[in-house]
């Protein structure tokens, strides 16, 4: 995981257009990811209680594996997006303290 972190700084948080255009694509497949997600987990728990094993050899169970899968892929996405947020929001007030202290000091 650490040569992922150290990527992902090196190539894509040390470019602002680049983290924006991330942090835009992480925010879409979030939304995707986590849209009706409550309610399919929830009907999948309702089928797998109302019909037991018959729905487990329907593929319910196989169903509610994927829809983990959605909802880690939809967390890590989440996270992508707020680290690129907090980078993006730092150096625009790095900007703004820079400038307010070079004023300061004239």
């Amino acid at each position: 995981m650490g040569a992922a972190k150290r990527w992902f700084h090196r190539v894509v948080l040390a470019r602002r257009w680049l983290t924006f255009v991330v942090m835009v694509a992480s925010f879409l497949v979030f939304g995707a990811g986590s849209l009706n997600l409550f309610y399919l987990v929830r009907a999948n728990g309702n089928l797998l209680l109302d019909n037991g094993w018959m729905a487990v050899m329907d593929g319910a169970l196989r169903q509610s594996v994927e829809l983990l899968g959605t909802t880690v892929a939809a967390l890590v996405a989440y996270l992508v997006f707020k680290a690129c947020e907090y980078r993006l929001v730092h150096w625009l007030n790095d900007a703004d303290d820079a400038a307010t202290t070079k004023k300061a000091q004239r």
